[in-house]
């Protein structure tokens, strides 16, 4: 089997064909007391990751050259399954070739025809009251984001453009230094430049997200203090815990919360300092973001799909040439290579987030607090800025 790690990251590949599996019985089903809750990941993606696709893009370096995105049978039957009420995806340029701007354009287009197609099963996500009428309706509020601002090029205005266009949350940087500022990668740890303070108070004026997901840590804490809106670091873990770049330290995710802002823990192998995640890696860190941030603070971003990959063997070989294709092209962080997983081993497939929920439940988190990591404190901080 040939996978592509694109379709990992989001991107659906055939028709959707068949209907929902009839639920468990209640009786017969572990996450019983967990169906119904709100469910968002603050930085996720579609897609089978099992299923090839020719025309996808692999991790955001070739340009995509596909017309169309759609749903199969499975991944509509894992979402449903999965409690998922919404969901960040990655669209748009983050590293590679093309016009970043009309590269970022393009890959709207795609997800605003794939909601005109299937309206039954996504909605857009332009407002936080957009995410309660998604689950009232059994589908997956699709909010729209970026990982990185080279689409904006040097033109302010484009942040006026994409936020008409509803793209909600907008990361400042990648790994690497861009013209906003430095990237988790960065060696020098500047910070913002005086472009990048500007985008942010564009931001704000526009009432879209500051992701400091990816940023140096120079970046997000100037980013945090500046923002006259509370920010957000969508997708990362502790770095008191695992001291990698990627990983954020207690005085980011302090300053995040003490704004009103929101943190995010992901399943990436920065969470464990031998790359291969467990459920166990994922809860420390929520555990040690609670303890820094408080609980209103904390969620949760996976950087992963509902559907699980199958073959494992054959996707290490498809994340050896991507990681040998992101550190030819700069966008690599220390932390990630051929031997490790982007998600953790036991938290995979539809069952993921109820899994979570269980194990922060056996470990003493009270309902209340369990409810606000699984999607109750994303949805606070999403009414904060959408209105």
């Amino acid at each position: 089997m040939t996978l592509d790690r694109r379709s990992f990251l989001g991107l659906g590949a055939v028709a959707l064909v068949g209907a929902l599996a009839p639920p468990l019985p209640a009786a017969a089903d572990p996450y019983a007391r967990w169906r119904g809750r709100t469910v968002i990941n603050a930085l996720g993606s579609l897609g089978n990751p099992n299923v090839r696709d020719p025309d996808a893009d692999t991790s955001g370096i070739a340009e995509s050259k596909r017309e169309r995105l759609s749903i199969d049978a499975r991944e509509l039957d894992d979402l449903r399954a999965s409690g998922l009420t919404a969901v960040n995806c990655t669209l748009g340029h983050v590293a590679g070739p093309g016009d970043p701007f009309e590269r970022t354009v393009s890959e709207i287009a795609l997800y605003d025809r794939l909601i005109q197609d299937r309206p039954d099963v996504v909605c857009k996500v332009l407002r936080a009251a957009d995410i309660g009428k998604a689950q009232a309706g059994r589908k997956v509020g699709l909010i729209y984001g970026f990982q990185n601002t080279t689409m904006l090029g040097d033109k302010l205005e484009r942040v006026d453009v994409f936020a008409d266009l509803g793209v909600r949350v907008i990361q400042l940087t990648y790994n690497p230094a861009n013209a906003v500022g430095d990237g988790a990668m960065a060696k020098d740890n500047r910070g913002l430049t005086p472009f990048g303070r500007e985008v942010v108070a564009r931001l704000n004026d526009n009432r879209i997200m500051v992701d400091l997901s990816h940023s140096g840590e120079k970046t997000c804490l100037e980013a945090a203090g500046l923002s006259r809106q509370p920010i957000s670091i969508n997708h990362t873990g502790c770095r008191a815990l695992v001291d990698l770049p990627r990983n954020k330290t207690d005085a980011e995710l302090k300053l995040v919360a003490d704004k009103g802002g929101f943190v995010g823990i992901y399943f990436m192998p920065f969470l464990n300092p031998r790359g291969i995640v467990t459920a166990d890696d994922v809860v420390a860190h929520i555990e040690h973001a609670v303890k820094v941030c408080g609980e209103d603070a904390v969620g949760i971003g996976t950087d992963g799909s509902v559907t699980q990959i199958d073959d494992l063997d054959a996707y290490r070989a498809v994340l050896a040439r991507e990681i040998e294709e992101r550190r030819k092209a700069g966008i690599a962080a220390a932390g990630e290579g051929p031997h490790t997983l982007p998600f953790a081993v036991d938290l995979r497939g539809a069952s993921q987030f109820f899994e979570l929920a269980a194990r922060l439940d056996k470990r003493g988190h009270s309902p209340t607090r369990v409810e606000k990591i699984l999607g109750g404190n994303f949805l606070r901080y999403a009414k904060a800025i959408w209105q």
